[in-house]
């Protein structure tokens, strides 16, 4: 599997918000995208999610051009968007129901989902009933349960806390070594995206476009005692740089 963009362009009433954005994503990638608000991190999502069209350029999915949304390609948001009045398995299972599959197949995908994410105990509960870091657990598994190629994930810790946080940025490293996911990330925490990401892909603003990419050279098993190790510290300070170099007009 290969995600493709090509000098993408994407431009509303107000003027162009991403211009020329190129980005390429082997199978089993985990690339994440951090930049200052404002400079089209969650556009460029959406646009690879098929829910907005490129006003330019092209984005294409093993050779195929995305022209709406799609099963093979995953959505979470930060807020989780469950649906309150479904239980959890229900919620997990919501997007089976658009997929041409046998009821048993749906059935074992919610139960292997959810005991993937360690919630098949609380299949019965509703969304009210679970912690903030439990439903972005049921959100993670909506989406990995119709087993996309491609996940999509829109600063989907970044109304949790602190330790709510570091835990689910550990349980989705282990997620996305156990399933071999291509993972695509928004976030606002250069900590978060060199931790996770394989690849750190800095945007510039005002439009938006590619400013830098950086490959992140540690462990393929990353846990967080690495946030103390001096590589880690000196990536992470890279990063900080070059959002604060954009900042000052430098980059």
């Amino acid at each position: 599997m290969t995600l493709v963009l090509r000098d993408v362009v994407k431009t509303f009433a107000g003027g162009p918000v991403l211009d020329g954005v190129g980005l390429e994503l082997d199978r089993g990638d985990f690339v994440c995208l951090v930049g200052a608000s404002g400079c089209g991190k969650s556009t460029l999502l959406n646009l690879v999610a098929g829910l907005e069209p490129v006003t330019g350029g092209t984005i294409e999915l093993d050779g195929l051009p995305v022209t709406g949304p799609g099963p093979e390609r995953g959505l979470v948001f930060q807020s989780g968007a469950l649906f309150p009045y479904l239980t959890v398995a229900e919620n997990v299972g919501f997007g089976l129901r658009l997929l041409p599959l046998p009821a048993a197949e749906r059935r074992r995908r919610v139960e292997w989902y959810l005991s993937e994410v360690g919630l098949l105990p609380l299949a019965g509960a509703l969304p009210k009933e679970l912690s903030g870091g439990q439903r972005q657990r049921v959100a993670i598994a909506r989406a990995l349960a119709c087993e996309p190629s491609v996940l999509l994930l829109d600063e989907p810790f970044g109304a949790l806390d602190v330790q709510t946080k570091e835990d689910m940025q550990v349980f989705l490293h282990q997620v996305w070594q156990d399933t071999g996911a291509t993972v695509l990330m928004v976030t606002h925490d250069v900590e978060e995206a060199v931790l996770l990401g394989r690849r750190v892909i800095v945007l510039a603003s005002h439009p938006g476009r590619v400013a830098a990419e950086l490959p992140v050279p540690l462990p393929d098993r990353r846990h967080l005692a690495l946030k103390r190790t001096p590589e880690f510290l000196a990536l992470r300070a890279e990063v900080d740089d070059l959002l604060r170099g954009h900042a000052r007009g430098r980059v």
